[in-house]
């Protein structure tokens, strides 16, 4: 089943604004999706930039959020575990929660992915885009997601 991911912040494939990169606040963009499919049990989101130099670039991963949950705020906190019991992952900034898109040179396109899936992951706050991807097999039930663009000024 096909998610729609959509922010208020940006539109799909538009400029992502620089309050939520390291040129700005880098504070999280605001993220909403439609349903999700019956059997979900809980959702997880992965953002990263396959346009970086040294490979794809992960600014966040967050898993077991509550499958009532249809929406991030912006500023979503950095804790490992936030108040409704997602918990967050380590990006390649070496710290838990969001990093805002910060590219060297040009302009890179950032994914903002959404996977429903069919149980909770047993997976530790801290855990990696990669732990997390290998957690997810055989588990993802339906996904969406959203692309924005950024260009240093």
């Amino acid at each position: 089943m096909d998610i729609k991911v959509s922010s208020s912040a940006f539109p799909d494939g538009g400029m992502i604004p620089a309050k939520y990169t390291c040129d700005g606040a880098d504070v999280s963009p605001p993220l909403k999706w439609d349903s999700v499919p019956d059997g979900t049990k809980s959702t997880a989101l992965i953002s990263d930039d396959p346009d970086a130099p040294m490979g794809t670039w992960v600014h966040w991963v967050l898993f077991n959020l509550p499958v009532d949950a249809r929406e991030l705020p912006e500023n979503v906190p950095t804790d490992e575990t936030l108040p409704n019991g997602a918990k967050q992952g380590t990006t390649d900034f070496g710290r838990t929660g969001y990093g805002g898109p910060c590219p060297p040179s040009g302009t890179h396109r950032y994914f903002f992915k959404i996977y429903a899936l069919d149980t909770m992951l047993d997976l530790p706050a801290g855990a990696r885009k990669s732990d997390l991807v290998k957690a997810m097999e055989g588990h993802i039930i339906g996904q969406g997601q959203l692309i924005g663009k950024y260009k240093r000024q």
